[in-house]
């Protein structure tokens, strides 16, 4: 006896003759676009709805919306020069009211004995303009202000008073003492003496405006979020968001990323301090960019890299930002340090090209207190974000509207039925498609583990265990060497 979802049985019908209802619940393929979010301010003059997820509409929207300079249009600008395809938002934040703007100071104590060229860098983009010897001090620093001012897209104000140009921060925070100026290969112009002073100074964060946004976002699923924040109280705040969607009420996963800048110590300092799974701090020293494009680019890049498999290491992606000096570069057994400490890391190839090294999440400990390393990998947690979804799929697009009865009972072909043992097969099933498909191994253990059972007190609902083992990255391959003389035979001792 067949089962309609709509159709009346036979004794309700008598109008002829041929009545069909459609049911695809079982030629479910559907597939889902992972999104992007990008937190970050926006200038006091942007028109953006603070606290409210936005659609980007492209890099120079971003600028028109959120303001030229901002953190905002940064990020995005950072984030789309790697990803192009994903669809992204914006969550944009307004800056704290009681914060204080980062300023620094470019001082000019001698001109130029020669006509050249002066050029630095100011969170990593390059600010030239052109001296000769006729200009004095003051007349450097007016030229130095005008060449930052011409330039909308920087992050800070220039204003220049008799021989020193002050720049400020244009977002009022912490976040302001990550621009820095640094030098480039161009070489100073003979005689010019300046001296930099560093932009610091800047003190505060908007955690509330970030909690209160975060709140906002309701069950909008985002796979990948960049974080510009990585004060306490800022990642506390993200690290209870992201917590609550992976509870098994919510189901919508996702994991955030965010880098800091620091001496080692600092810097591995900062990742002993943190225990959350579903967050990537990279560390590095000395780079010309902020620390937030930093955490645009590695979003980026493990957004392209995922997408197009969950399964393979982010080991060797390219990241789309500015190296530190050779000197701050750290060796092998710092990095290693590092990422027991629960710090991202990265390379620098000899032509400067930055690639991830390992991307880690700063859990370290059990609830015990003891090293874990069962969420260590971002790809891990990806990985089993993308079963649950396949395996949901499946179980609700299978047995959407159907009857449960024990094992045993013994009911007509086409009746809506199913039982635990049909369940366990089921998904016993689906795990070898996944096996095929290259996310899962061990697919014969896994059908002789899988506990599928009635629940004893609800006659309507079934309680199962799924023991699934995600195939792994290949991360190291480790051999000894050994020399052996010419009448060596393979396997001698």
């Amino acid at each position: 006896m067949v089962s309609f979802n709509e159709i009346p049985g036979g004794g309700a019908l008598r109008v002829p003759l041929f009545f069909a209802e459609l049911d695809a619940t079982r030629a479910n393929r559907g597939g889902r676009l992972p999104k992007t979010l990008i937190i970050a301010q926006q200038l006091a003059a942007g028109t953006l709805p603070a606290g409210v997820p936005v659609l980007v509409q492209g890099v120079d929207w971003t600028k028109n919306q959120a303001g030229q300079g901002s953190m905002a249009a940064l990020m995005v600008e950072k984030y789309r020069a790697r990803d192009d395809f994903g669809p992204v938002y914006l969550l944009p934040l307004a800056d704290d009211g009681a914060a204080a703007a980062a300023s620094g100071t470019v001082a000019f104590s001698a001109a130029a004995t020669s006509a050249g060229t002066f050029v630095r860098r100011i969170a990593g983009q390059r600010v030239a303009m052109a001296v000769s010897p006729s200009q004095t001090t003051a007349q450097l620093a007016a030229a130095f202000a005008a060449a930052v001012t011409a330039l909308p897209g920087l992050p800070v104000t220039a204003a220049a008073s008799t021989s020193t140009v002050t720049l400020t921060a244009k977002h009022k925070g912490a976040i302001g003492n990550e621009i820095v100026v640094t030098e480039t290969d161009d070489p100073v112009p003979p005689g010019l003496a300046f001296t930099v002073t560093q932009p610091s100074g800047g003190t505060g964060s908007p955690v509330t405006g970030l909690t209160n946004a975060l709140a906002t976002l309701g069950d909008m699923d985002f796979d990948f979020i960049a974080m510009p924040y990585t004060d306490a109280a800022s990642l506390d705040a993200l690290k209870a968001h992201l917590a609550a969607r992976w509870a098994w009420s919510r189901m919508l996963y996702g994991g955030a990323f965010a880098a800091i800048r620091g001496t080692l110590g600092t810097v591995t300092t900062a990742g002993a301090g943190r225990n959350d799974p579903h967050v990537s701090l990279m560390g590095f020293d000395s780079a010309p960019e902020p620390a937030w494009l930093w955490a645009a680019a590695i979003t980026a890049a493990a957004a392209v890299s995922i997408r197009a498999d969950v399964t393979l290491p982010l080991q060797t992606v390219v990241l789309n930002v500015l190296p530190p000096p050779v000197n701050k570069r750290w060796g092998l057994g710092d990095r290693n340090a590092l990422l027991f400490t629960g710090i991202a890391t990265h390379t620098v190839g000899d032509d400067g090209t930055v690639r991830i090294e390992r991307l880690v999440t700063t859990y370290q400990k059990n609830a015990f207190g003891q090293p874990d390393d069962s969420l260590l990998d971002v790809e891990r947690l990806y990985q089993i974000a993308d079963i649950l979804r396949r395996q949901r799929n499946y179980v609700e697009s299978t047995w959407p509207r159907m009857a449960l009865a024990d094992d045993g009972t013994r009911f007509r072909p086409g009746k809506r039925i199913v039982t635990p043992s049909m369940i366990k097969r089921g998904l016993a099933l689906h795990y070898r498609s996944m096996e095929r498909e290259g996310l899962v191994q061990n697919a014969d253990a896994y059908a002789e583990a899988l506990v599928i059972e009635r629940d004893s007190q609800n006659r309507c609902r079934v309680n199962g265990i799924s023991p699934t083992v995600p195939v792994d990255q290949l991360r190291q391959v480790a051999i000894q060497a050994q020399l052996r003389d010419a009448v060596g035979v393979a396997g001698d001792l």
